[in-house]
């Protein structure tokens, strides 16, 4: 079992950055794969970026790639999602989300079996 909880969503202006947090509960962190998805109002859920169980591997959907890199330190149960040069349309609440197939990057939602609450990202224009 694994228990994740997001933090670090905010409103920014369009061009800043911020930085989400996936703190995860359980031993077993290092064995998982984690990846970040968002949802914007009345849109849906939509895959942003992924990191295999040792960080050697991530994907990223191509509306991010060059602004968002994500990051995990097994040490400390934490995968981070650095986003630079937002803008308006990545305003939405961010999910993390892990699976145990550990070198697993993919964007199917249904692949990932424990989800977190969400932080919400706002941007602005």
């Amino acid at each position: 079992q694994v228990q994740l909880v997001e933090s670090g969503g905010g409103l920014v202006q369009a061009g800043a950055s911020l930085t989400l947090y996936c703190a995860a509960s359980g031993r077993t962190f290092s064995s998982v794969a984690v990846a970040w998805f968002r949802q914007a109002p009345g849109k849906e859920r939509e895959f942003v970026a992924a990191i295999s169980w040792s960080g050697r591997n991530t994907y990223y959907v191509d509306s991010v790639k060059g602004r968002f890199t994500i990051s995990r330190d097994n040490a400390k149960n934490t995968v981070y999602l650095q986003m630079n040069s937002l803008k308006p349309e990545d305003t939405a609440v961010y999910y993390c989300a892990a699976t145990y197939y550990s070198d697993y990057v993919g964007g199917k939602d249904s692949m990932y079996d424990y989800w977190g609450q969400g932080t919400q990202v706002t941007v602005s224009s």
